[in-house]
């Protein structure tokens, strides 16, 4: 009888978990940026810079199709999705990037801009040149969770309470591209990441999990941030002159927007 109740036990236990639904699903994966450009490779270099400065730049996150997190998920039915929602943003990385020399200006492109059907960078040209911006960012972000060595995919199922005590990881990437709006020029790319991690016991909640995806996320970015200032110091020291009112050196207390882009002989 003392087997039977306690088989009952166990039983009903995990029908209570079951019921609880007591699991986590990893977040949908990021996407490889330049796999979504024009095939035509030709047009690669055919292409030519053609941003003024002070430029406006326009920022979309995009997603594999199909995105989903415990905080949000992707609009569109295409090889992307866009997510609009910012949980990982921060007021302070955007001020900080409309701070950088020659930037006139940083929009988000918002949903209602962009098409349900994205599929190449052009669906999100079109967006960036309704805002009448110069430039569009373009950055995905991809986060993988490993325990005990082994690496779940995006999607995976993590049940909860039943993990050993073994150790888990969370590692964000943040990966972005920098783009002509006019022409599809590509100005440059840049990535950063970020690792959080913790004893697997500790994974006993879905809010647990995800606060670790979260802060690896949003570290990840604002790493992200930094290194892009590092690629917009290369584009202007690549595509950007201030000519001289004497040939030489310009008067100091005056600024000169004149730009100059090089080209392949």
């Amino acid at each position: 009888m003392t087997t039977l109740i306690r088989s009952t036990m166990v039983l009903l236990l995990a029908l209570a978990l079951t019921a609880c639904g007591q699991h986590y699903v990893t977040p949908g994966g990021g996407v490889a940026l330049l796999e979504i450009t024009d095939d035509d490779l030709k047009s690669y270099y055919e292409t030519r810079p053609t941003a003024p400065f002070p430029t406006s730049i326009a920022v979309v996150r995009v997603q594999d199709s199909g995105y989903r997190s415990l905080s949000l998920h992707g609009y569109g039915q295409g090889r992307f999705s866009v997510v609009t929602t910012r949980d990982i943003e921060t007021d302070e990385s955007y001020e900080k990037l409309a701070k950088l020399p020659l930037v006139a200006d940083v929009a988000p492109i918002g949903r209602m801009l962009v098409p349900v059907n994205a599929n190449t960078i052009k669906d999100l040209r079109v967006p960036a040149a309704k805002l009448h911006a110069d430039m569009v960012l373009i950055y995905s972000v991809d986060t993988a969770f490993t325990v005990d060595g082994k690496s779940l995919g995006p999607l995976s199922t993590v049940s909860l309470g039943l993990i050993p005590n073994k150790k888990a990881h969370v590692t964000s990437t943040v990966a972005g591209v920098l783009i002509d709006v006019r022409t599809g020029h590509i100005y440059g790319t840049t990535e950063a990441s970020d690792l959080q991690q913790q004893r697997a016991t500790i994974w006993s909640t879905q809010q647990a999990i995800e606060t670790a995806r979260l802060r690896a996320e949003k570290n990840a970015f604002k790493a992200f941030v930094g290194e892009f200032e590092d690629l917009w110091s290369g584009v202007l020291a690549s595509r950007y002159t201030t000519p001289a009112a004497d040939g030489n050196n310009p008067p100091r207390g005056r600024t000169y927007d004149t730009v100059k882009f090089w080209e392949r002989e």
